[in-house]
């Protein structure tokens, strides 16, 4: 059955589409991740135009976030100063994402390049998450601690200057990290459309110190504007954002969601992290056959004249 795209300017299958929405909303449900950073690949490998794929999987993103950020509101898990900190940085990025974003469509340049951001980005992540996942697994069953730090715990990012008080994590730091990481959330959400939600929760956890319990649902509270912010602006200044697409993801990751959850209860943290970055790596690989293999149909362009 084919429903066409008005943004994306061409037809889809509307059950592949909700297939890939199940089956990454799974893999969100299953890891405790947004996906994004799958999604848009997968849309890639669809047919559709990159530059569609990633404004239009920010839109999901935003409203995934936002029933999560809800359920953390109502537990008071969220450090609300902490997400404002976070938030400055984040439109600061989003808005320089954006303009880059413009930038390089304008120069039809936009294609290559989120490509091969994915292929960089997702084989330095999909690398070290194997290394780490394998480092606890083999330390898991030789009886030895896995060794990490106590939230709190002083390092050179007390040292900055800026400092401001944070008393929802109990934390008194420097603005100038928190700022940081928004922005670098920002920045990848306006490009690659993702939430950076695997990036900002251990930035928060391992560099901030900030305690668990209050880590996703601040996090989650950020991604909500950032990615709000995001949509708007690739809707207003690249036309990129397809809606009907962005339901249809929407529906199917809500209910593979609730089935990947079901499923992480299961598993050993440990091996789940394993299997997500083989999934990573695997679509690293898949990108970078894209870029260097002949495609199917090649275009030459001649001289007119009635040739």
């Amino acid at each position: 059955m084919q429903i066409y795209l008005p943004i994306a300017e061409m037809s889809v299958n509307i059950f592949l589409i909700l297939g890939m929405g199940v089956a990454v909303g799974f893999i969100s449900g299953m890891f405790g991740i947004g996906g994004g950073f799958l999604m848009t690949p997968f849309l890639i490998f669809t047919g559709l135009p990159p530059a569609v794929a990633v404004a239009t999987e920010v839109n999901q993103i935003m409203a995934t976030s936002a029933s999560g950020a809800f359920a953390y509101w109502r537990r008071r898990s969220i450090d609300f100063k902490m997400g404002l900190v976070l938030l400055v940085g984040g439109i600061i990025g989003s808005v320089a994402g954006v303009a880059l974003f413009s930038w390089l469509k304008s120069k039809g340049q936009v294609d290559l390049f989120i490509s091969l951001s994915y292929v960089l980005f997702l084989g330095v992540i999909g690398s070290l998450m194997f290394v780490e996942s394998l480092r606890t697994i083999r330390r898991t069953r030789q009886g030895l601690p896995v060794g990490r730090r106590k939230p709190g715990s002083h390092t050179w990012i007390h040292g900055l200057p800026f400092k401001m008080r944070f008393r929802r994590s109990k934390l008194y730091i420097s603005a100038i990290p928190p700022l940081a990481i928004g922005a670098v959330v920002g920045v990848l959400a306006a490009i690659m459309g993702i939430g950076g939600g695997f990036i900002m929760v251990p930035a928060m956890i391992y560099l901030l110190r900030m305690p668990t319990n209050v880590v996703v649902g601040t996090s989650l509270f950020q991604v909500v504007f950032v990615t709000g912010l995001v949509t708007v602006l690739h809707a207003v200044n690249t036309q990129t954002v397809d809606a009907i697409l962005a339901l249809m993801l929407i529906v199917g990751g809500v209910v593979g969601a609730q089935f990947g959850v079901q499923v992480a209860e299961k598993m050993k943290s440990e091996h789940l992290r394993a299997l997500l970055a083989i999934i990573v790596l695997g679509v690293c690989f898949k990108l970078i056959l894209s870029l260097v293999l002949e495609p199917e149909t090649l275009f030459t362009l001649s001289a007119g004249g009635g040739h």
